[in-house]
Protein backbone atom coordinates (compact mmCIF):
# COMPACT_ATOMS: atom_id res chain seq x y z
CA UNK A 1 0.00 0.00 0.00
CA UNK A 2 1.24 3.32 -0.92
CA UNK A 3 0.86 6.80 0.76
CA UNK A 4 -0.63 7.89 -2.27
CA UNK A 5 -3.32 5.16 -2.39
CA UNK A 6 -6.20 7.82 -0.98
CA UNK A 7 -5.36 9.98 -3.46
CA UNK A 8 -5.40 8.13 -6.57
CA UNK A 9 -9.00 5.96 -4.79
CA UNK A 10 -10.02 9.95 -4.57
CA UNK A 11 -9.20 10.86 -8.29
CA UNK A 12 -11.01 7.60 -10.06
CA UNK A 13 -14.13 8.56 -7.75
CA UNK A 14 -14.52 12.25 -8.84
CA UNK A 15 -12.49 12.35 -11.92
CA UNK A 16 -10.99 15.72 -11.43
CA UNK A 17 -8.45 17.98 -13.55
CA UNK A 18 -6.64 19.64 -12.00
CA UNK A 19 -5.44 19.40 -8.59
CA UNK A 20 -3.47 21.81 -6.08
CA UNK A 21 -0.63 20.79 -4.15
CA UNK A 22 -2.79 21.96 -1.14
CA UNK A 23 -5.67 19.29 -2.43
CA UNK A 24 -3.27 16.42 -2.72
CA UNK A 25 -2.02 17.05 0.80
CA UNK A 26 -5.70 17.30 1.82
CA UNK A 27 -7.04 13.57 0.25
CA UNK A 28 -3.70 11.68 1.44
CA UNK A 29 -2.36 13.59 4.62
CA UNK A 30 1.01 14.25 3.82
CA UNK A 31 2.33 17.09 1.26
CA UNK A 32 3.31 16.37 -1.83
CA UNK A 33 7.21 15.87 -2.34
CA UNK A 34 9.68 14.69 -4.54
CA UNK A 35 9.03 10.63 -4.04
CA UNK A 36 5.57 11.37 -5.87
CA UNK A 37 7.59 11.16 -9.39
CA UNK A 38 8.06 7.82 -8.39
CA UNK A 39 4.21 6.68 -7.67
CA UNK A 40 2.53 8.68 -10.30
CA UNK A 41 2.89 5.26 -12.32
CA UNK A 42 0.41 4.05 -9.59
CA UNK A 43 -2.58 6.10 -11.09
CA UNK A 44 -2.62 4.37 -14.33
CA UNK A 45 -3.99 1.06 -12.85
CA UNK A 46 -7.34 3.32 -11.60
CA UNK A 47 -7.37 4.31 -15.13
CA UNK A 48 -5.92 8.14 -14.92
CA UNK A 49 -2.48 9.38 -15.82
CA UNK A 50 -0.45 12.19 -14.51
CA UNK A 51 -0.11 14.92 -16.61
CA UNK A 52 1.78 18.11 -16.29
CA UNK A 53 3.11 19.07 -12.85
CA UNK A 54 3.98 22.74 -12.11
CA UNK A 55 5.73 23.68 -9.27
CA UNK A 56 5.07 27.10 -10.31
CA UNK A 57 1.38 26.80 -9.89
CA UNK A 58 1.49 24.14 -7.50
CA UNK A 59 -0.99 21.99 -9.35
CA UNK A 60 -1.19 18.29 -10.92
CA UNK A 61 -3.02 17.83 -14.53
CA UNK A 62 -4.70 14.92 -14.13
CA UNK A 63 -5.50 12.82 -17.69
CA UNK A 64 -7.71 9.66 -18.64
CA UNK A 65 -5.45 6.87 -19.72
CA UNK A 66 -6.03 5.59 -22.96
Amino acid sequence: MSKYDSLWKYVAENQPDKLTFADVEKVCGSPIDHSFLQYKKELEAYGFKVGKISMKEKTVIIGEKK
